[in-house]
C-alpha cells in the first residue's frame, strides 16, 4: 500500500468574516493564544508522517513571513519548542495559488499535478486538538495520524467526523453510516432532515484516483459540491470510511465568536494557563 507522503493545507479563503484583521493578516496566521493556526496544521500533518506540504493560497494573500524560518529568535526565548519557530524546516513546502474561491475540489486540483498517491487534506480554518500543550512543550494534534492509521488498515479513503449539537447540524455536511462506512453526505440539511449529528470536520484522506474523479465530476457541472460528488463516488464503489474524532476539540478560526470561544477553551485546558486564567475569569464574571 502506498505511503501517505503529501498533505494539502487549504488556506485560499480571504477570511472576509474576520475583517478587518484579515485584510492585513492572513487568517491562517491568527494565533490560538500564541501559536498560529497554520503552525498547528503543519505540525499535525508532519506528525502523521508526510514529507511534503502543499499550501493552497490566494493571489491576494502573502504567506511569506508565516512560512519563514524564525530559528534566529530561539536565543530570545530558549524555552520555546524549536519546531514552533521553524515549523516548516523539516518538510518540503509547495505553495499553489487558487485564483478564484471555487470550492474544495478546485482547491485540491491546484496541487494534484505535484502529487502521486494518497494525500491528506486539512482545512486551514479548522484546528482539531487532543493535546493542549504550551509552546515550551508542544505536542501536535493526532487527528491526521488517525486518518493515516485507518488508511493503513483499510486502504480506503476516509474522512474525520465529529459530533455537533442538533442546532448546529445545518451548518455542515452530515453523514449517514453503516458501521464505519459512510452511505450518504447531506450538505447543510435542516434539522429534521439530518441523518445524524456526525459531521465532516475538515480532515480528509483521499486516494490517488481523486485526480481522475475530479475530472469526471467536473467543476462546471458540480460547482462547489465537486468534492462531495467525488466522495459519493467512493461510497457507491469501494467505500468511504468515517473516522470519529471523539476526543478532539474543534476550533474554527473563520468567525469572530467561535475563535474567541476557542481562545478561552484552549487557555482553560493548557497546564501553563488554566489556573491563573480560570481565577481571573471567575473574578471578572463575578463583577457583572
Amino acid at each position: 500500500m502506498a505511503a501517505v507522503e503529501d498533505a494539502l493545507l487549504v488556506a485560499g479563503g480571504l477570511g472576509t468574516r474576520m475583517l478587518p484583521t484579515s485584510a492585513s493578516v492572513p487568517k491562517e496566521a491568527l494565533p490560538l493564544v500564541d501559536i498560529p493556526a497554520l503552525h498547528h496544521l503543519a505540525r499535525e500533518a508532519v506528525a502523521a508522517g508526510v514529507s511534503r506540504l502543499h499550501i493552497i493560497s490566494s493571489p491576494r494573500k502573502d504567506l511569506t513571513n508565516l512560512l519563514s524560518d524564525h530559528a534566529w529568535l530561539h536565543s530570545k526565548r530558549p524555552e520555546l519548542d524549536s519546531q514552533l519557530l521553524s515549523p516548516f524546516a523539516d518538510v518540503e513546502v509547495h505553495v499553489h495559488i487558487q485564483h478564484e474561491p471555487l470550492g474544495l475540489g478546485n482547491a485540491i486540483e491546484c496541487a494534484l499535478g505535484d502529487i502521486n498517491g494518497p494525500f491528506l487534506v486539512l482545512l486551514g480554518d479548522n484546528i482539531l486538538l487532543d493535546q493542549h500543550t504550551s509552546p515550551d512543550s508542544f505536542s501536535p494534534s493526532r487527528a491526521s495520524l488517525q486518518l493515516v492509521e485507518n488508511f493503513k488498515q483499510n486502504g480506503l479513503p476516509c474522512v474525520g467526523l465529529l459530533e455537533v449539537s442538533p442546532n448546529e447540524v445545518s451548518n455542515y455536511g452530515v453523514v449517514r453510516q453503516d458501521g464505519e462506512r459512510i452511505l450518504e453526505i447531506v450538505e447543510k440539511p435542516p434539522l429534521n432532515d439530518a441523518p445524524s449529528n456526525l459531521v465532516l470536520c475538515g480532515r480528509y484522506l483521499f486516494t490517488s484516483d481523486c485526480k481522475a474523479l475530479l475530472k469526471k465530476y467536473d467543476l462546471e457541472t458540480y460547482g462547489e459540491l465537486q468534492s462531495i460528488a467525488v466522495q459519493q463516488h467512493w461510497m457507491k464503489h469501494d467505500g468511504l470510511i468515517g473516522v470519529e474524532m471523539a476526543k478532539f476539540q474543534w476550533y474554527d478560526s473563520g468567525k469572530p465568536l467561535p475563535w474567541l470561544q476557542a481562545q478561552v477553551d484552549h487557555a482553560l485546558r493548557r497546564s501553563d494557563l488554566s489556573k491563573p486564567f480560570s481565577a481571573w475569569l471567575k473574578e471578572r464574571l463575578s463583577q457583572d
